[in-house]
């Protein structure tokens, strides 16, 4: 298999239960179409990294993160790597809106659940990177429910040009099958397996069960569920992924990403 798997969840769905492979098949949450909700076909698993490790440094403490990994997939806009010499603030949170065509999605990012994806997530804001980027992914299927965005291609399968290394939740509810359950109002990176995050991620609108390969970024306010819950209204294109699962009919644009 030469495609690359999307940055986002390949799910391949066993007995109604998501199981979230590397792969390149359908993205929910994954640039290379490594996603949620579809058939997985299994590509070369990534080699195992050491997670991130922390430090302390001046006031706050932070955590010394990793972005120079190539990545697989295209690059849907190069804007460099995360500064900071890889220090990423661990504690505190940050106001993040998304502003699309269909409404605003605020978002409370937390550095303590994961440091590193929240930094990149923040530097890519910083470059624009998100701006004018489409959310490519809905997915409305038992067990999950998701909407994906963070690709500037809008195929599934692009990202920043640099992949960095997983920050595992540990406070997620055991759903049993080594799934734990994303409860609504989540907001988590996508991936395409061990140490593939880039710059997808996925907004959960209902509990879904899922492997705990997905580092949480945050949550988001019940007034970003009203816009979310207007474009699943709408349903999904038929025939990209399977039944339930491809892009929204009613096309969601991030306009501008917004930190603070």
């Amino acid at each position: 298999m030469t495609s690359t798997p999307r940055t986002g969840l390949i799910v391949a769905i066993a007995a109604a239960v998501l199981i979230v492979a590397v792969s390149v098949t359908v993205a929910v949450l994954v640039p290379d179409r490594g996603s949620v909700a579809g058939i997985a076909v299994a590509g070369p698993a990534a080699e195992p990294t050491a997670g991130p490790t922390t430090s302390a440094s001046g006031a706050g403490s932070t955590t010394s993160c990793v972005y120079n990994r190539a990545s697989d997939g295209p690059v849907g806009k190069d804007v460099g790597l995360p500064d900071n010499a890889g220090q990423a603030p661990d504690t505190g949170t940050v106001q993040f809106t998304l502003r699309t065509d269909q409404g605003d999605i605020p978002i409370t990012l937390d550095r303590a659940k994961a440091p590193c994806a929240v930094h990149s997530l923040l530097f890519l804001a910083g470059k624009k990177y998100f701006d004018g980027t489409p959310c490519h992914r809905l997915t409305i299927v038992a067990g999950l429910k998701v909407l994906q965005c963070g690709d500037p291609s809008g195929s599934g399968y692009g990202g920043p040009g640099y992949q960095f290394d997983d920050e595992l939740p540990s406070d997620l509810k055991p759903a049993g099958q080594g799934t734990v359950i994303y409860p609504t109002g989540t907001v988590a990176m996508a991936n395409a397996g061990p140490g593939t995050n880039g710059s997808q991620f996925f907004l959960v609108y209902g509990d879904s069960q899922l492997p705990p390969s997905y580092p949480v970024l945050g949550s988001y306010t019940t007034a970003a569920l009203t816009v979310i819950d207007k474009v699943v209204a709408g349903g999904v294109t038929a025939g990209e992924y399977r039944e339930g699962d491809g892009k929204p009919k009613i096309p969601v644009t991030i306009q501008q990403a917004i930190v603070g």
